[in-house]
Order: C-alpha cells, then sequence, then structure tokens
C-alpha cells in the first residue's frame, strides 16, 4: 500500500470492504499523535484512527511523519493490529518470504514546514541504519523512496535525495526479489537485476496498493 497520510477513514473503508489479511504500507502513514490540523474537515480527520479489525497492518516511516514521537515509541503496536517497523526491522511472511522495512526519504517542501513541528531531519536514511541493517536473506522490501536503479521522475529533491543511495546498499547486499514503495506518487513498475519494482500511488488514486504476488 503507498502513501496514506492519515487518511485513516479512506484506510478504514477500504479494509472493511477488501478484508485482506495483512497490508505492508510504504510510508507516509500520517502518524502525527501530536499536531493537530486547521479547519472543520481536517479536525474530523484527526480524530479518525485506524480501525483495521483482524487485519494487520506493518509500516515503515516516510518522511511526513513526527519522528520525535516515532523516536519514543516503546512498543511497536501503535494503534490495535497496526505495527511501526523501525529501519531495519523484518518480518516473516506466512509462506516463509522475509520483509524488510527501510523507511525515510527527504522533504522536498521542508523549506515550508517548522523543525521539530512538522519536520525532522531524522527523515532521511542514516549511514547508522544502514550499518545496523541485519545479516539475513531479505526476500521483499519495503520503503518509502527507492534506489537509485530504480529510474523515477520527480522534483530534484526527491530524485537527488541521499536516502537512495543507502537504498542503493541494501539493494546491492540483498538482491531481493520484490520491492515496494511510495513517496513519488505515482503508480510505476519496473524490473532491475532479477527485482520487480513497484511504486505505489497514494491514497484515493488508482494503483495505491496491489496484491502481494505469491511465490515463484
Amino acid at each position: 500500500m503507498g502513501d496514506v497520510h492519515g487518511e485513516f477513514g479512506r484506510l478504514n473503508s477500504w479494509v472493511n470492504k477488501k478484508r485482506p489479511m495483512m497490508i505492508l504500507q510504504c510510508g507516509d502513514f500520517g502518524y502525527w499523535p501530536h499536531l493537530k490540523s486547521k479547519g472543520r474537515r481536517a479536525r474530523q480527520r484527526d480524530r479518525t484512527l485506524p480501525k483495521l479489525g483482524q487485519t494487520r497492518l506493518y509500516w515503515c516511516c516516510g518522511n511526513h511523519e513526527d519522528h520525535d514521537s516515532l523516536s519514543a515509541i516503546e512498543c511497536s503496536e501503535v494503534y490495535p493490529n497496526c505495527f511501526y517497523m523501525r529501519r531495519g526491522s523484518s518480518i516473516r511472511l506466512p509462506d516463509g518470504r522475509a520483509v524488510l522495512f527501510i523507511g525515510g526519504a527527504v522533504s522536498s517542501d521542508r523549506h515550508h514546514r517548522t523543525p521539530g513541528v512538522d519536520w525532522f531531519p531524522e527523515e532521511v536514511i542514516s549511514e547508522k541504519d544502514v550499518e545496523n541493517l541485519p545479516d539475513a536473506q531479505i526476500d521483499i522490501v519495503i520503503s518509502h523512496t527507492c534506489p537509485r536503479e530504480f529510474e523515477m521522475l520527480g522534483d530534484d529533491m526527491k530524485v537527488n535525495d541521499s536516502s537512495r543511495d543507502a537504498l542503493s546498499v541494501v539493494m546491492t547486499r540483498y538482491r531481493p526479489q520484490l520491492w515496494f514503495f511510495g513517496h513519488f506518487h505515482e503508480y510505476a513498475t519496473g524490473e532491475n537485476h532479477g527485482c520487480r519494482w513497484t511504486a505505489l500511488d497514494m491514497a484515493g488514486y488508482s494503483n495505491w496498493w496491489v496484491n502481494l504476488p505469491a511465490r515463484d
């Protein structure tokens, strides 16, 4: 699933309709526990929380998240059945495939945001994040932006983001079979060195989610 941006009412409606067993979400989930939006419609959105029922949702951070609050999380289950996956954390699917989560990216709109309120320098993937990656076989990667090997168009900050260099290291180290990301707000697919990649659009647009391909 691509960027949700806090549109949890839309997410809840989709879950009620599709009733998936599991969702793997690619960042910009919209985790702002302390930030209140302006306007009646925005305030209504703020009061809506993820209601997932039996569906388990695993998400990595995007650039548009409250990174101060994320760093203070002690339990990854931030809402019922909704799990924040730190950079370098992983899960194993019922079919045995290992999924690595490594969120983060630069905010191209950061000059219009307030440091410590709705923008945080920790949004970018650091060298330490890469150094702490697990020594394990990884089959699927869930990230927010993408490695440089995946050709995506966007503004200069998204294209030249240093997080993409970090993800190229991830690509070289693990050579995953599948890779999913959001951030660019468009749908695209491709293949690089045997890795099939998918860029997902954001909530409310076509192709903001796809079914995970079955294991080969």
